[in-house]
This record gives structure tokens, sequence and C-alpha cells, in this order.
């Protein structure tokens, strides 16, 4: 029986890459690590997918620090102290500039069709002061 000889370069592995960067977008549902897995700041999101309501919830220390379930549009401030952030059925997350007491815009009401003008009562401009008479 003959010898075998294995022959390569002696060297170290090769080291692991580095973990992600924190994302500014949160896309899916989940618990996501503050400062781990997405940056503190102010997200909105437009509100639920699907016709569903959406839920999120700010988690430090264990504990819910704040939390909602709507179907509308939100806005919340991850503090750099939370631990966690939950999300579920909510359309994507986006960090924005906004300063945390920015609201969602506002819906603007829809005008009444034409065909029912005659039927609804419409909100009246107020009255002009009458003009002042000359003396």
């Amino acid at each position: 029986m003959g010898w075998v000889t294995a022959t390569g370069i002696a060297g170290a592995d090769p080291a692991p890459p580095p973990p992600p960067a924190p994302k500014h977008v949160i896309d899916t549902d989940g618990t996501f690590a503050v400062g781990t897995d997405i940056l503190p700041g102010t997200y909105r999101s437009e509100g639920p997918r699907d016709g569903a309501a959406c839920y999120w919830r700010r988690i430090s220390g264990g504990k819910t620090v704040d939390s909602a379930m709507t179907k509308k549009p939100q806005v919340v401030l991850i503090e750099p102290g939370d631990t966690a952030f939950r999300t579920d059925r909510c359309q994507t997350w986006q960090l924005t500039e906004c300063p945390p007491t920015c609201a969602p815009a506002p819906q603007q009401p829809a005008g009444l069709p034409d065909v029912l003008k005659g039927f609804v009562p419409q909100a009246q401009p107020p009255a002009s002061p009458p003009a002042p008479s000359g003396g």
C-alpha cells in the first residue's frame, strides 16, 4: 500500500462577514431589536395591509411602553432605549425626518356627488358682514 499525501496551503479561516447594519425600513411582520435590527427614530406607516388592523408595539425592558391597533396611518417614535419594536399586518414602516409629533396627512372629506346636492344640506360659507352705509 502506498502513501497518499495531501497538499494545500495552511492558513486561518476567513473572518466571518460583519453583521448587517440596522435597517431604516421595516417591511415584514416581526419583532426587531432596536440598534441591531433597526435604527431608533421616527417611523411612518400608511396603515394596515389587506384591510386588516395594523398592530405595533414598542418594548423596553420586556414591557410594552406604547402600542396601537388601528386601520389608520401611523407615526411612532422608537427610542434609543427601547429594546424592540413589534409590528403585524402593517404596511412598510419608513424612518423619516419627521418629528415625533407629526401626524399622518389628514384625509380630506369627499364632496357630495352632484346628484345628491339638492337632497342633502350643504355647509354654507359664513355670511359677509353688511357693507357700512354712508352718512
